[in-house]
């Protein structure tokens, strides 16, 4: 029975990519999808989505920690990538904003949205959530950095009117994303690797997990093959459905900034899902890898990125948040330090993370 099951499994996350890629090839471009052809790409990125899961799992417990949630982190940030700067190039100036919207939306998903139902699950499961405060600490500050760098500063620049960089500020704010970036990854995976390793109750650093033989290296790079189709259907079609989104969000009366949130809570699904995963096999450490590094990849490669693409796009870039947003930012980073600190956390502190996730999403409805 087991056996079956497996092979099913296997089956299915291998059909799916490939599914969903022919599909992507077949919309590819097309603004006005019919609502049967909107629905079929709806099921099929639903599907993409636990696929990736699923390949990540795989890759994840083959490299071990924390090269695992790494892998998916990266991945799905530089496709999301891909899609910011594909949708402001289509866009004109009513796109100006998009990358700081979906940036933005990135940071508030995983460090509210995602860290909220972490902890609530690991800690209604086991007791207490029971992580690293180094590593995860490490983390935080490299995130919190960044947004500010990135996000508030423009905010308060005077060498351009409006919340924009000039260019020489946008390209130092480039070149310090991509060098704390990396000096995060070389921290997390070779100086102090240990750091964002899972911890056991007692305190003991977790190095490997005993309940299933690691795939083979063949099994491996078949799943990280099927892991990115996965993601490029998953960002692929989400473009798809971008323009019914857009559609909608006009015609329900809300402000454009909602279609950055909805794109990131599509393609931050994956994480989501992988890190809710790793929480109920009390591995909160993983969990906060995925979400915390995928906070760190949404702006340490979005903003090279669409610096690199502001040359030859036209229109401005606007990435300074306004008021409202700047108080959640500052709420979030010192709420999340004194979740970290102890380095364990009861579904209080979930809690509250999940509260200013739903005040994120009420203020991005009615701002």
């Amino acid at each position: 029975m087991i056996t079956r099951l497996r092979s099913l499994t296997n089956r299915w996350t291998t059909l799916v990519p490939v599914l969903a890629a022919v599909l992507l090839v077949f919309t590819w471009g097309r603004k006005d999808l019919p609502a049967v052809v909107v629905a079929l790409v709806t099921l099929v990125l639903a599907g993409a989505v636990l696929a990736a899961v699923h390949h990540a799992e795989v890759i994840a417990h083959r490299v071990g920690e924390p090269f695992g949630s790494l892998v998916l982190a990266v991945a799905v940030t530089i496709i999301e990538v891909a899609l910011i700067v594909t949708l402001m190039a289509d866009g004109g100036d009513k796109s100006s904003t998009l990358a700081r919207d979906t940036v933005f939306a990135a940071v508030m998903i995983t460090c509210n949205g995602i860290v909220g139902l972490v902890l609530i699950v690991a800690s209604l499961r086991h007791g207490t959530a029971v992580f690293n405060p180094e590593g995860t600490g490490a983390a935080l500050a490299t995130v919190a950095t960044l947004a500010t760098l990135s996000l508030v500063l423009p905010t308060f620049t005077t060498s351009k009117p409006g919340p924009e960089f000039s260019g020489a500020q946008l390209t130092f704010a480039a070149l310090s994303s991509l060098a704390l970036y990396g000096l995060f990854v070389a921290t997390q995976t070779v100086r102090h690797r240990d750091y964002f390793l899972p911890v056991s109750r007692l305190g003991e650093t977790i190095t490997k997990d005993h309940h299933a033989d690691a795939p083979s290296a063949r099994t491996a790079l078949i799943s990280l093959g099927l892991l990115g189709l996965a993601l490029i259907g998953v960002v692929g079609l989400a473009k798809g459905v971008s323009p019914t989104i857009e559609s909608g969000v006009e015609a329900a009366g809300l402000h454009h900034a909602v279609v950055g949130v909805i794109i990131a809570l599509l393609v931050l699904l994956p994480e989501t899902i992988a890190a809710l995963r790793s929480a109920r096999r009390d591995r909160v450490q993983t969990s906060l890898n995925l979400a915390l590094g995928s906070a760190m990849a949404s702006i340490g490669l979005t903003i090279p990125a669409v610096a690199l693409a502001s040359i030859w796009l036209s229109g401005p870039l606007v990435l300074g948040l306004g008021s409202t947003h700047m108080v959640l930012l500052a709420l979030t980073v010192v709420v999340s330090s004194l979740t970290v600190v102890p380095g364990r956390a009861t579904p209080l502190q979930g809690g509250v993370h999940l509260v200013l996730f739903a005040a994120y999403l009420e203020l991005a409805i009615n701002p």
